[in-house]
């Protein structure tokens, strides 16, 4: 059998030994000691005339088990109670397993939550999408980077995105994420990159004849996104969700893009009724 260190080898020679050593000893940092003690882990040991701590092998051995724990997932405000536990003489083996158990679940919660975290990083790479826009509209809002259009409008479908999502929740969510691929799609990207575009640049100027022409068109491509989606399950509740959107862009739009989406939102909404 081979013998143990002598705990002169260790750098424990001496009886005792103050904070910074045995924090190097346990490769931890002194600040690290103080925590242990604030957080009732760490016995406080005696102090020395000159005022420093004196530790000694048993204080090194407690900040071992510590990191050990540490190491596996326990928090620390577990550790007194499994410290003292594992320190009487029989031990709790089914307490042990039971905390092991406990411990693995968690550890698996977390890796299914990096697992989903992992996956709208790499979807929102894909589409080179903001950070917080929702991974669910990431494709429709590459459509719309696409077109050129002025920073602030991209910044408003972003920030609309945001919202619906909101309004849609979890239940509804597939719904709206739906009628969103629908209108990124290949038979669909191109023209609404263009009309949101034309969109962007509409103003007073601009003729009725070619807002009505942008209305109509917006409003048959909205039609085809919503059609065969009534009887989904979710689904998004269009008037609540208007009334919400009307109130963000109220002071990002001019007064003819702000009366065009009012035109639009009212024959979306009787698209709705209709093919409800």
């Amino acid at each position: 059998m081979t013998p143990l260190p002598a705990p002169a080898r260790l750098g424990m020679g001496r009886r005792t030994v103050h904070s910074g050593e045995l924090a190097r000893l346990a490769g931890v940092t002194v600040r690290a000691l103080r925590h242990y003690h604030q957080r009732g882990l760490l016995p406080e040991p005696r102090r020395r005339a000159n005022g420093y701590r004196e530790y000694d092998v048993h204080h090194l051995v407690r900040v071992l088990r510590i990191r050990r724990l540490a190491s596996i997932g326990v928090p620390l405000d577990r550790m007194p109670q499994l410290l003292d536990e594992a320190a009487a003489p029989c031990g709790d083996a089914d307490g042990d397993a039971a905390v092991l158990e406990e411990l693995d679940a968690e550890l698996a919660a977390q890796i299914e939550r990096l697992t989903r975290q992992r996956a709208v990083i790499a979807t929102l790479r894909e589409h080179r999408a903001a950070l917080d826009a929702p991974p669910e509209l990431a494709p429709f809002l590459s459509v719309l980077r696409s077109a050129r259009l002025p920073a602030e409008l991209i910044e408003m479908d972003r920030d609309q995105s945001v919202l619906l999502a909101h309004l849609a929740g979890e239940s509804g969510l597939p719904w709206l994420s739906s009628v969103y691929s629908r209108l990124s799609d290949d038979a669909h990207a191109q023209a609404i990159a263009e009309l949101t575009g034309r969109f962007a640049r509409l103003d007073a100027e601009t003729p009725a004849g070619e807002v009505a022409e942008l209305i109509e068109r917006f409003s048959s491509l909205l039609g085809e996104a919503l059609a065969g989606l009534a009887d989904a399950e979710g689904g998004l509740e269009l008037g609540a969700a208007g009334e919400l959107v009307d109130a963000y862009v109220r002071d990002r739009l001019n007064p003819a893009q702000r009366q065009m989406l009012a035109e639009l939102r009212r024959r979306t909404t009787e698209q709705a009724d209709d093919g409800a």
